[in-house]
């Protein structure tokens, strides 16, 4: 028997409402931490706003209504891509050596690529939900496995033709989350995963021992500076790492609790660094806050893949967990050193409109799963 009453989680409307306040506040301080001159705050309320608004117009849709836009979704979010690719300087100018963004509009840009995790997780939760009931036969996973690297190699090629690293492995992240919960063969998993275990490594040994190779199929010579910085923050501090080391200083500067006074400058304190303003302005306590409260927010997208009836609804939470799980995981990882600087943000934290549209078109289709799931009395 089923409940009448949906069961709307209102957590995700408190979500909105923390990581509002938190990000205004660290974008406060990274405006006086780097002394800029343009109010980053006001624009990133305003941001704000338009994300409530996306969120309010993405709920009027029903996972069914979603799933029928699919392609649409999809398609466009290539066609931006491979638009953006070929307009001329005056349309879609470089920034820190690669054309992510359309800048058409004086003073505000977008970045197409955002638009595509999001196409990406609606048409593979598609594609699992309608092949899972038939998964009998290895021919049958296999052909699933190749409709979604498909799906998923297809904006890769795009974006890296930008070159965007950092949203390359945005997407690959995703693909791989949910190969691993698309009930396909753990004899196709497996080696598909020691594949890119083994390319990885490769990857790591050639550019650290053959660099003139990496740099022949098409790696910057910024990127890979920001390997070696990475690896000898301390020796390149000069240099490519910079940011890194400034960011090290921010966060172990703020100890505990904080300081109010730190005179450690910290670049791109407002995007790609905002966590190392929350460390050093708020110490480990502060830090310690924003890591549960997206644990919390996890958590609840977590169960709500688990309660919810509808395949198609469970697996674009699990493909919005996974996006969020890689944002976060790769922000704060950069900035305490774990990981090496791609230039990802901090979500609903770092200052941006373009990953802000990105998150909140998320957390949208999350919420209005949420809002029409409905609980059976007998559930167990």
């Amino acid at each position: 028997m089923k409940n009448d009453q949906n069961h709307f989680d209102y957590f995700f409307v408190l979500a909105f409402i923390l990581f509002f306040v938190v990000s205004c506040i660290s974008i406060y301080h990274a405006q006086v931490i780097g002394e800029m001159k343009e109010n980053v705050l006001l624009k990133q309320i305003v941001w704000y706003g338009v994300g409530g608004i996306i969120i309010f117009v993405v709920m009027l849709f029903d996972m069914e209504q979603i799933q029928r836009l699919r392609w649409y979704i999809y398609c466009f979010s290539i066609f931006l891509l491979i638009v953006l690719i070929l307009s001329p300087e005056s349309i879609a100018r470089k920034i820190n050596g690669a054309k992510s963004w359309f800048t058409f509009i004086p003073g505000i840009s977008f970045q197409p690529s955002e638009l595509s995790k999001i196409g990406l997780i609606i048409c593979l939760s598609y594609v699992i939900s309608q092949a899972g009931p038939s998964l009998i036969s290895m021919k049958q996973h296999l052909l699933l496995l190749g409709k979604m690297t498909l799906l998923t190699f297809i904006p890769i090629l795009c974006i890296m033709g930008q070159p965007d690293l950092g949203t390359s492995l945005v997407l690959l992240f995703i693909f791989a989350g949910m190969v691993l919960v698309s009930g396909i063969s753990w004899k196709l998993i497996l080696p598909v995963f020691l594949t890119l275990l083994i390319v990885g490594g490769g990857s790591i040994y050639l550019i650290l021992f053959e660099p003139d190779f990496i740099k022949a199929l098409g790696v910057k010579q910024y990127q890979l500076g920001r390997i070696y910085a990475w690896l000898d923050p301390e020796t390149y501090k000069q240099g490519d790492g910079y940011h890194l080391y400034q960011s090290l200083l921010g966060v172990g500067s703020g100890q505990l609790q904080g300081m109010d006074n730190s005179d450690v400058h910290i670049p791109e304190s407002h995007t790609d660094f905002i966590f190392s303003v929350i460390a050093n302005k708020f110490g480990f306590y502060g830090a310690g806050t924003v890591i549960c409260l997206y644990f919390f927010l996890l958590y609840r997208m977590i169960r709500l893949s688990i309660e919810t009836k509808d395949s198609f609804s469970s697996f674009v939470c699990i493909g919005v967990i996974t996006m969020i799980t890689f944002h976060t995981f790769q922000n704060i990882g950069m900035t305490i050193g774990l990981l090496p600087i791609t230039g990802i943000p901090l979500p609903f934290i770092s200052y941006g409109g373009s990953a802000m549209i990105g998150n909140m078109l998320a957390l949208g289709l999350v919420m209005s799963i949420s809002l029409r799931n409905k609980k059976y009395f007998f559930d167990s």
